[in-house]
């Protein structure tokens, strides 16, 4: 393919003033290329009024002093590539007048002509309104909704602040919801992209070119830079031109100017405005000129034309030829492209065009822009009569418009790039979130920057105005974000790409704190230090701490810490005025947790000397006390004694004496009291505690019980029963363990099997142990597990239950029938249910009922999958009932029942044989074949069924015959000719019976004919006679074959076929030669399988004349050597073989030499040359960019030379 320079700048079509200049300018890509302007198709020469201006690649015209006469179509050519523009002069009253259109719309264009890269005429228009700048987004300018007509232009404008953007802003223009517009780029519609560097702002346009109605709509401009987005949506509005009223269409071929050959163009303005004159005009009858001249031979349409008043009958005719046009046949292509192409995005792509020509180079357009070779993405090749363009690794840019350009001539097709459906992944998960907290849901996709919808119980969400929702987008992964959810959020969200969708569940509950640990009361002492402790479920949760109704003001003495869930009021150096209630109330939630603070005071009686120890506790000596204390929490017990001397005091439980260490358990003993203290309580430390004090005077004794109490034992497992579409019931046993404490309630979660995200199902406990789960999705599968809760907590989880999924039970079967019934069985057949569900069909289950009774009673054993079954040993006369239920995982459906019982007796139906069309008339069959009749019958009970053959009874030997219920069937393997004859069948029941008759025939190839002799023999004719066969094979003998040998040869040619009588003549026999003849018998099967031949030969006997050959002059045939067909450039990949080809004439055989810029390649070991039937090659050896150049092939004879030439172009691949 030879390459074509192309325009980097082209001229466009603008207007100028009459006595104004105006400058046209072009670039090319290539310097140094002879580059020529036109007018009107004649080149312009440099001169005062055209000044001709080149400069490397750049190049311009100016046109000086401008008139009417410059106002034509202008032309540039650079090598093989041509560009149209056209001047339009205005003279300046006309411009003044003008009014400037809102937006600016393309002229109309002539009948009958195109215009090429013609551009809309520009005009002074009144600024636009300044559209809102955005103050929260990345636009500083939006497009706005915008009105046009059909045919006019129409641009879009959004401007971006790059400013502040770390990374340039990408631009994406979109119609509807998902059409993407930069796949769409060409003749109609162009995107453009402009940065203003002394201000930072990028400007994206769109335009959308001569629109159509089917423009109209929403659009939708997206912006992104990095982590940013943006978004904008406007609406075009297009509508029709103004009716044109009364106005005739013979005005509109009305020329403009004088109304000579050379007048102007036509003029629609009559078709487009209403003059003032238009009223005053007559009103002429309306004629329907167009239908005139279809109808009219082109004889008659001057005439018509000047009847009406037309006077640019050329303009009418061009017109007329394009209604009455029809596709030609193309004079360049033999074959074009299809209409449409459709191939999946990365694969590769072929289109083929056949050309007329083989040596015809063609031109590739992609949206109007010529393809170039750039490394891979597009192939260009020319075999033989076939242009290919390949397309490799197709995306969505390469979905456009293609045209192949031969000359004039062009062909279209249109490229439609499928992606490959989006497949989901990850899918959603269930959310369960307070109200006020952020949701978001997450999903993974298959591909990068794939499109996907998102749905709220079935109705899409977009971005609202307040940001109610957000949409972000990571590499694969979608992310939906509710930033504060609210009760109305709670529902099924589904996101749905081209290849699936996926649901989760999110559940909005009230915001509901529970109290893990409430507030104890304390007794305390002087300097002590009193804490009080309370535990709550929400971390987040502050409260304030009052005492006796006011607010507590922490202080050097008084500390209130938050840490977690705990929140602590804490008091040191207790005194008298701390004693009081104490309260902690929680931020946002109308309760408070409350306790007393207990001073005591110690007082100093005078006790006289060896008083008795005495234990001052609330209970008797001998008398237990219970103190309970949570585990985890330190106990520590203040107990008062008494006694003098001070007594010494011992702890014990049971046998074991509990020392003043330092451990876990300890004490510590003062001489007014001792403290028992245990550091984090276990369950282990539960039991009774002695303490006895003693001195000289005495002793006392007193026991403790101390009780530990925790959180309960997980529950076991729970067990799930009585499922349903959307819900299931829950059970499970009491803890084995309530940690102490009566358990309160449970609250329960529940996932789905692969997610990890537990979801509470309850916010109340449940006293019950059962529990009711609802607004599941059928066909998940999901697990439960439970906690138990007492005053001290929550416990731990416990094992999830088994994996079930919610499923339903299927509608119930339709359109139960009976299809046949006898003395001891019936056939029922019905429809599957209309609703199968995610839980599918395992099968029916058959069920009967006698009449009279209420006990239905299984007809099959097990389920049957099929709609229909047979149903056996069922008691005749009797009066039953048929049901169908369907069954599946979730158990049996609502059944199917008979509206009235079935009586079981086999009903009495006449027989009757049903003998198909083909057998009505004979069979015939050939020998060998296999013979298989199938005729079908009726008849109740089953009837007997008879097979004559001739009136006699078949020989089960010869034929095999078989019956069923509703058929009967002769069949023989291998057809002899004794099997042809009449066959009769047979059935009946009881006195009735009905029978059919068929004839079969079994044909063969039939013998040779008999008596075959020469009658005569006479010139170069024979004439032959035979006898008919002995063996006709049971069939016609439609014909003979006759054939001829010469006894030198023996070698049989056939002189007539198919020949229906008994003798013939063999015309055209060769004088001197000796003829044999043989005849072969024809028919249906063929010919006979020996002929029959003549025992004599016929002798063609030599007449007496003399022949005498005429003396002709001997040709010359020397001529000078001549190139029929020449060699041609070729471009080729370097690396692969290349071949130089020509044809050459030439007598005697020409001396061919092969050069290359000049020089001779004949001692060349790289380059091989081959002649074969007057074909030249020249082999080039893998070449290399330096094998480049122009080859030339020369041949010499005594007579003269000729050489031919062309250049051979070595690319690199990239």
């Amino acid at each position: 393919m030879a390459y074509l320079y192309a325009f980097t700048k082209k001229p466009k079509s603008s207007e100028v003033l009459v006595g104004d200049s105006i400058t046209f300018e072009a670039e090319i890509e290539k310097a140094g290329l002879k580059v020529k302007w036109q007018k009107n198709n004649a080149d312009i020469a440099a001169s005062d009024k055209y000044i001709i201006k080149a400069d490397s690649k750049s190049h311009s015209l100016t046109i000086n002093n401008a008139s009417a006469e410059d106002e034509v179509a202008y032309a540039i050519i650079a090598g093989t590539s041509k560009v149209k523009f056209e001047l339009k002069v205005k003279k300046p009253e006309e411009a003044k007048e003008a009014p400037a259109p809102a937006p600016p719309a393309p002229e109309a264009p002539a009948v009958g002509e195109e215009k090429k890269d013609a551009a809309p005429a520009e005009a002074p228009a009144p600024p636009p309104p300044e559209a809102p700048k955005d103050e929260i987004g990345l636009f500083l300018e939006r497009p706005v909704d915008g009105d046009v007509t059909v045919g006019a232009n129409i641009k879009f404008t959004a401007r971006v602040n790059g400013a502040n953007l770390m990374k340039k802003p990408v631009a994406k223009w979109f119609k509807g919801k998902w059409m993407d517009l930069s796949s769409k780029v060409g003749k109609h519609l162009q995107i453009a992209e402009t940065y203003d560097r002394n201000n930072k702002i990028y400007t994206f346009e769109i335009q959308i070119i001569k629109a159509k109605t089917t423009y109209a709509g929403g659009y939708r401009c997206e912006v992104s830079s990095k982590d940013k987005f943006d978004s904008c949506n406007f609406n075009l509005n297009v509508q029709e031109v103004a009716n044109t009223g009364d106005i005739d269409i013979r005005s509109a071929f009305k020329r403009t100017g004088d109304g000579t050959e050379e007048a102007g163009e036509l003029d629609f303005s009559a078709l487009l405005k209403k003059r003032d004159n238009e009223a005053k005009q007559e009103i002429e009858p309306d004629v329907d000129v167009w239908d005139i001249l279809r109808k009219a031979p082109p004889s008659e349409y001057e005439k018509i034309a000047f009847q009406y008043g037309i006077t640019d009958l050329r303009g009418l005719l061009k017109r007329l030829k394009k209604m009455k046009k029809e596709e030609k046949r193309s004079e360049a292509f033999l074959k074009k492209l299809d209409p449409a192409y459709q191939v999946d995005k990365g694969h590769k792509m072929k289109l083929i065009v056949e050309v007329a020509n083989p040596d015809v180079e063609v031109k590739w357009l992609k949206n109007g822009q010529e393809l170039r070779v750039t490394g891979s993405k597009y192939i260009f090749e020319s075999i033989g009569n076939k242009r290919i363009l390949t397309i490799n690794n197709c995306s969505l840019a390469d979905d456009a418009a293609y045209m192949c350009v031969i000359g004039e001539e062009k062909c279209f097709t249109e490229l439609f790039v499928r992606e490959p459906p989006v497949l989901i992944l990850r899918p959603l998960e269930d959310q369960a979130v307070m109200v006020g907290e952020r949701v978001e849901f997450e999903c993974e996709v298959s591909e990068d920057g794939a499109q996907v919808k998102w749905e709220k119980d079935g109705v899409e969400l977009t971005r609202e105005e307040t940001f109610k929702y957000r949409f972000k987008k990571d590499g694969k992964k979608h992310f939906l974000i509710i930033n504060e959810s609210t009760l109305e959020d709670s529902g099924n969200y589904i996101v749905k790409t081209n290849g699936g969708d996926s649901v989760a569940e999110l559940m909005v509950q009230e915001k509901q704190l529970e109290v893990l640990q409430g507030v104890a009361d304390l007794t305390v002492k002087a300097k002590e230090q009193a804490v009080f402790k309370c535990e709550v479920s929400d971390e987040t949760v502050t409260g304030i701490w009052v005492k006796n109704g006011k607010e507590v003001v922490p202080n050097d003495r008084i500390k209130i810490t938050h840490i977690g869930r705990v929140h602590k009021l804490t008091i040191d150096d207790v005194i008298s005025s701390d004693e009081g209630d104490y309260s902690f109330i929680p931020n946002g939630f109308a309760f408070n947790l409350s306790a007393k603070l207990h001073f005591m005071e110690v007082k100093i009686d005078f006790v006289p000397r060896q008083e008795p120890p005495k234990i001052k506790l609330d209970c008797m000596s001998g008398n237990a006390d219970t103190i309970i204390v949570v585990a985890g929490n330190k106990l520590r017990l203040d107990v008062p004694i008494s006694g003098d001397p001070a007594p010494s005091v011992i702890w014990s439980k049971g046998d074991k004496i509990i020392s003043e260490s330092d451990g876990r358990v300890h004490v510590e003993s003062h001489p007014d009291h001792c403290v028992f203290i245990i550091e984090g309580a276990e369950k282990l430390d539960e039991g009774s505690y002695t303490v006895l004090v003693k001195n000289e005077a005495g002793e006392d004794k007193a026991t403790i019980n101390v009780k530990v109490i925790e959180v309960p034992n997980p529950p076991e497992s729970p067990k799930i029963f009585n499922i349903g579409e959307d819900f299931c019931t829950v059970q499970w046993e009491v803890p084995k363990y309530d940690g102490g404490m009566p358990i309160l309630g449970y609250i329960l979660e529940r996932k789905k099997k692969k997610s990890f995200r537990w979801m509470r199902l309850n916010y109340d406990l449940v006293k019950e142990l059962t529990y009711e789960s609802k607004r599941m999705i059928e066909g998940a599968i999901y697990e439960i597990r439970i906690y138990a809760v007492n005053v001290i907590g929550m416990s731990l989880p416990s094992q999830p239950s088994q994996p079930f999924m919610p499923i339903a039970p299927t509608g119930e079967p339709t359109q139960l029938t009976v299809e046949d019934v006898s003395d001891t069985s019936i056939t029922l057949k019905w429809r599957p249910p209309e609703r199968i569900g995610a839980g599918g069909l395992d099968g029916y289950m058959v069920e009967y009922c006698k009449e009279g009774s209420s006990e239905w009673v299984p007809a099959l054993q097990g389920l049957t999958e099929r709609t229909s079954c047979l149903i056996r040993d069922l008691p005749t006369g009797e009066r039953l009932t048929f049901r169908v239920g369907a069954i599946n995982l979730a158990g049996p459906s609502e059944p199917c029942t008979m509206k009235e019982p079935v009586t079981i007796r086999e009903i009495m139906q006449r027989p009757k044989i049903w003998l198909p069309r083909y057998l009505r008339q004979k069979l015939v069959k050939r020998v060998g074949e296999t013979v298989n009749i199938v005729i079908p019958f009726q008849g109740k009970p089953r009837p007997a069924v008879t097979w004559l053959k001739d009136g006699q009874p078949i020989d089960p030997k010869q034929v095999g015959i078989r019956n069923s219920e509703a058929d009967t069937i002769l069949f023989i393997r291998s057809a002899e000719r004794h099997h042809s004859g009449e066959y009769q069948v047979k059935i009946q029941i009881e006195n009735c019976e009905d029978a059919a008759t068929i004839h079969i025939q079994i044909v063969d190839k039939p013998s040779s004919p008999q008596n075959l002799k020469i009658v005569e023999i006479w010139g170069f004719n024979v004439a032959l006679e035979w006898s008919p066969p002995q063996d006709d094979g049971n069939t016609e003998i439609t014909g003979y074959t006759i054939q001829k040998a010469d006894k030198k040869t023996m070698e049989w040619f056939t002189v007539y076929e198919h020949y229906r009588r008994l003798n013939c003549v063999v015309s055209d026999l060769i004088m001197g030669n000796e003829y044999y003849f043989r005849v072969f018998s024809d028919n249906m099967c063929g010919l006979s399988e020996k002929p029959a031949s003549s025992k004599n030969s016929a002798y063609i006997q030599k007449a007496g004349i003399a022949y005498k050959p005429p003396n002709y002059k001997e040709h010359e045939f020397d001529e000078a050597p001549k190139f029929t067909h020449p060699l041609i450039n070729r471009s080729v990949v370097a690396g692969y073989n290349a071949t130089l080809s020509c044809a050459l004439r030439g007598s005697p055989k020409p001396r061919i030499t092969w050069y290359k810029n000049k020089m001779d390649l004949s001692g060349e070991a790289r380059y091989r040359s081959f002649s074969k039937q007057g074909v030249l090659t020249l082999e080039v050896r893998k070449p290399c960019p330096f094998d480049g150049g122009v080859y030339t092939c020369k041949a010499v004879n005594e007579h003269g030379e000729a050489e031919t030439e062309c250049r051979l172009e070595v690319r690199v691949p990239q």
